[in-house]
Order: C-alpha cells, then sequence, then structure tokens
C-alpha cells in the first residue's frame, strides 16, 4: 500500500493545519471504494483523532490485503481539522465535491461532527460519527449514525453506580466544550431517575492550567458525597491532578470522553481510585473467555499495539467499529451507491465489536444500549472491572 501525503494548507486565517493522506494502489485492476474521513489528528483532540487515523489505516490495509471489498480495493482519503469545526466543514465540503466518497467516517469531537452533519445530509452520504453528543442522533437524521454510547447514558451507568454505592448528593464539575457542556445537561436531566441531586456545579475550559479554585469551592461544601466531571481532552486530567494536590478523598467520577492510558498518565497519579463508564476494549484480556466481545478486543489490541507500539484507546475503538460496520454495510449491499450503503448500515444487527454490540434501525442509529459500558477503577495506572450495579 502507498501512502501519500497530497495537502498541507491553513485552514483559517489563524493557521490550522489541514493534511489529507490518500492511501491507494495503481496495481489495482477495479476502481478503488473511495471512503472520506475528517478527523482531529493534530491540536487539543489529537488524543481523539490520532489512533482514530492509525486505526482506519490500520484496518484498510488488513482488508486491501485479503482482496478489498467485494474485489475493490479501499481507498481512503483523510484530512486532519486540527480540531477546528470550521477547518472540518470545509474538508467536508471537498470530500463531496472533489474528492467524490461515498461514505465518511469520521468527525472527532460533537463540534467538528455538528459542522459536517448538515454537508453529508444535503449531498445525501451516510456518515460515522465519532462524537460522543446525543444531538448527533437525537432526533434521528436519515444519513448520520455514530458509534460512541451517548452522554446520556454514561451519566446513567454512572448514577447507577452511586446509587448501588448510596452516594446520592453530588458535585458537577464540567467542561465548557461541547462534549462538556451536552454531558452536563444529560447528567442534569436524568439525575431524578436515580434519586441523584446536584447540589453544586463548577466548570472548567478546555485549555485551563489549573482548576483550584473550582476544587476549593467543591471541597466547601459539605453536602457534597462524590464529584462527577462531564469532560474529554486534556482539562479533565489537569482537574483530577489538583484533586490528588488538594487531598480531596471525596468518590470521584470522571467521563468516557478521557478513556485511554493518556488520560492516566496525564493525570500523575490523580485518576488512582477514580472511576468511569468504558467499553470493553478497555478490559482487554480481564474479560471472560465467554465474552462475545473478548476475541475482537484482543484482535485489535494485539493488531494495533504491533503495528504502532502504542496502547489502544477507546477513540479507536469508535472508528474500528464504526469503520467495519460501513465496510460490512458496503459488501451486503454489493453496491457503493451511497443509499443503498446507508440502508445497510441501518439495517445492522449484532455486530460484535470492541466498542459495544451494535443493532441499529430506522429510530436508532447508534444501536447501543448501556450493556455497552463497563464501569472501571483507575488502580495502578490501570482499569479494574467495576461488579455491575443492580
Amino acid at each position: 500500500m502507498k501512502t501519500s501525503k497530497l495537502l498541507k494548507v491553513g485552514a483559517k486565517a489563524a493557521g490550522i493545519a489541514a493534511a489529507v493522506t490518500l492511501l491507494s494502489s495503481s496495481a489495482f485492476a477495479a476502481d478503488p471504494i473511495r471512503i472520506g474521513s475528517v478527523l482531529s489528528v493534530t491540536g487539543p483532540a489529537s488524543f481523539l483523532g490520532d489512533p482514530q487515523k492509525k486505526t482506519i489505516e490500520m484496518l484498510t490495509e488488513q482488508i486491501n490485503a485479503k482482496g478489498g471489498i467485494n474485489g475493490r480495493k479501499i481507498e481512503l482519503v483523510i484530512y486532519d481539522d486540527g480540531g477546528d469545526a470550521n477547518a472540518a466543514r470545509t474538508f467536508a465540503n471537498r470530500l463531496v465535491d472533489q474528492d467524490k466518497i461515498v461514505a465518511m467516517v469520521g468527525g472527532s469531537t460533537t463540534g467538528t461532527t455538528m459542522s459536517m452533519l448538515p454537508v453529508f445530509e444535503d449531498a445525501e452520504l451516510p456518515f460515522m460519527s465519532m462524537a460522543g453528543a446525543l444531538q448527533v442522533v437525537k432526533p434521528t437524521k436519515k444519513w448520520v449514525f455514530k458509534t460512541p454510547q451517548t452522554d446520556t447514558m454514561a451519566c446513567e451507568k454512572i448514577f447507577a453506580d452511586l446509587k448501588a454505592r448510596n452516594l446520592t448528593s453530588i458535585a458537577l464539575v464540567s467542561g465548557t466544550d461541547g462534549f462538556g457542556r451536552s454531558m452536563r445537561d444529560q447528567c442534569v436531566a436524568v439525575a431524578p431517575n436515580y434519586n441523584i441531586k446536584i447540589v453544586h456545579e463548577e466548570s472548567f475550559g478546555p485549555r485551563d492550567s489549573d482548576m483550584t479554585p473550582q476544587l476549593t469551592n467543591v471541597r466547601g461544601r459539605s453536602d457534597v458525597q462524590a464529584v462527577v466531571v462531564p469532560g474529554i481532552g486534556q482539562a479533565p486530567a489537569i482537574l483530577v491532578r489538583n484533586y490528588k494536590q488538594m487531598n480531596i478523598t471525596l468518590p470521584l467520577y470522571v467521563s468516557h470522553g478521557v478513556a485511554s492510558k493518556e488520560f492516566i498518565k496525564l493525570a500523575e497519579g490523580g485518576a488512582e481510585g477514580g472511576r468511569l463508564p468504558a467499553p470493553a476494549l478497555l478490559l482487554g484480556d480481564k474479560l471472560a473467555a465467554s465474552d462475545p466481545q473478548r476475541k475482537p478486543v484482543m484482535a485489535y489490541i494485539n493488531d494495533y499495539e504491533k503495528k504502532t507500539g502504542q496502547p489502544v484507546s477507546a477513540f479507536g475503538a469508535f472508528m474500528h467499529d464504526g469503520f467495519l460496520m460501513v465496510v460490512e454495510a458496503i459488501e451486503r449491499a454489493k453496491s457503493t451507491d451511497p443509499a443503498k450503503i446507508r440502508a445497510q448500515i441501518e439495517a445492522t444487527k449484532r455486530f460484535v465489536g470492541v466498542n459495544g454490540i451494535y443493532t441499529m434501525a430506522p429510530n436508532d442509529h447508534m444501536g447501543l444500549d448501556l450493556t455497552g459500558f463497563r464501569m472501571v477503577e483507575i488502580r495502578g495506572n490501570d482499569w479494574v472491572p467495576v461488579p455491575e450495579a443492580k
């Protein structure tokens, strides 16, 4: 497989770097199937986009080595939006107008996904997003699908665990980015269903470098029994680092948006004992032999770590499942007609992925329920399964 970088230009006046990677081979006998992707490979959301890019490239190499899809090789067109929503929309238009893709798999963040979403809807091209927020698929949009569990589900998983621990009075310390705001709103909405009271709230920006003022306010509340952090990116790692430095001992929950070893590393020990909802992927060989996800999880872990020399993350898992569902949809459709591909994605039944087991439907373009999440605790810089709350 030949890889060539075709583009590196300023995405906006401020100078967001962008790049496109085209994977192809001149030796392919039939026209390749062109699939597009816009990812945050660089910039503040690179912890999302980088493993996603590595994953889609690895899977494409594997599929093409086995003959491609129905005898046709895959050609990827990948753009790096640098985490910038305006750049993402520019690249989405380019994928439609110039690159003539048949499907799109990408959108590392909620912000970039929402900026691209109208482009692919207008073009009537299937769009498999990697973004976590509920509004990506609610209300259901004909051409749009997603692989990550929603922020609503993350709140529900956390609250079920809190309830099992008899912790009912919490503080929310939420990010002000799109993901943080969305998850905060969903947690507020579903808290009454679990008899959880949100007695205090604080917030932090994605580029904040010190959260001690917010945590000082939390520590000053005698009615707070636990702290929940709806957030994504590097900022939550700084927050939990400050948490440790301030010797706060309240039970701590972070979001699925930080489900990577990089978060544990950046937290510098502050995440120890913290809990979060996470996919089966993070548990790896700790999964039971009878667990249907164990086989694909272990295959992905072994392949990815051998290929990249880096640990897997939940964010690469979103791409793994989304890309393979699109590939299988093209196989079943026996066509590159976007409408037929879309229909087959929607017809997906019990696709056993590394992030969850998916069953799509006309009114459900995510296809996951709460069983897609496992509650884990961070111990010794690793993930330890927590017994399921009843």
